[in-house]
């Protein structure tokens, strides 16, 4: 496919994975990870920023990747996507009014540091989605590799982030909250949800797209999944 830009229709990913930041709203000790130690290591004010300003370029590098080939993308970022597509809306406005109910979860549940990071993260992909298609010249991509290419590098990014206690919003913060309760890994939650975004996103385009779209998606949930583990890293 040719190069797309991101636009009203292809804005945006599956980067709604949340993950716990040290500053968390107090919780009784049952939402507790008993792996996690008072004594625990700390990041500095600079390594977060560092830390989080990676996390979300390599996610913005994925998203290239994925409008490139005009695929599709899971999540609360792919819910907006298909309404924006069915209204003809921004995907803009309609992103940032789908997660308002999940940053009110975010302030009350996982504190206000954390909701602010997560808005500047949410605002700083933003920017980079608009400014980096004009700087990276992509031609021919095998679907295939870019899906990969996509999944990996988001899943890479999001993993960052949350080890310095960012996120991009959204789902993940329901996510989070039902891995802690319940033991099921955020990353497997977004994946069901996912599953069933993308059967309804069968009947509203092609299907080659859909599936492509669907092995990104699967890639990054499974990056999350093996990968973001809190009693293996728990420094913030």
């Amino acid at each position: 496919m040719g190069t797309r830009s991101v636009g009203t229709m292809d804005r945006g990913a599956g980067l709604d994975v949340a993950a716990p930041p040290c500053d968390a709203a107090p919780m009784s000790t049952t939402d507790l990870s008993p792996a996690i130690q008072p004594n625990a290591p700390r990041h500095s004010a600079m390594e977060n920023a560092q830390g989080i300003s990676i996390g979300v370029f390599f996610c913005a590098v994925g998203l290239v990747f994925l409008t490139h080939l005009g695929f599709l993308t899971g999540q609360t970022a792919g819910l907006a996507l298909i309404i924006s597509y069915l209204s003809g809306w921004s995907f803009g406005p309609v992103f940032f009014a789908v997660n308002l109910p999940f940053y009110w979860v975010a302030w009350t549940r996982m504190g206000r540091a954390f909701t602010i990071r997560t808005v500047f993260c949410v605002t700083l992909l933003s920017v980079l989605t608009e400014w980096l298609p004009g700087q990276i010249g992509l031609a021919e991509v095998s679907p295939t590799l870019g899906a990969i290419v996509f999944g990996t590098l988001t899943g890479t990014g999001l993993l960052i982030l949350f080890r310095h206690g960012g996120s991009l919003g959204g789902l993940g913060v329901t996510a989070l909250l039902v891995q802690d309760r319940l033991g099921i890994r955020a990353g497997y939650v977004q994946l069901a949800f996912d599953t069933s975004l993308f059967a309804v996103a069968f009947l509203l385009f092609p299907s080659s797209v859909v599936a492509y779209s669907l092995l990104g998606a699967v890639v990054l949930n499974m990056v999350i999944a093996f990968n973001h583990r809190r009693d293996r890293y728990i420094a913030t």
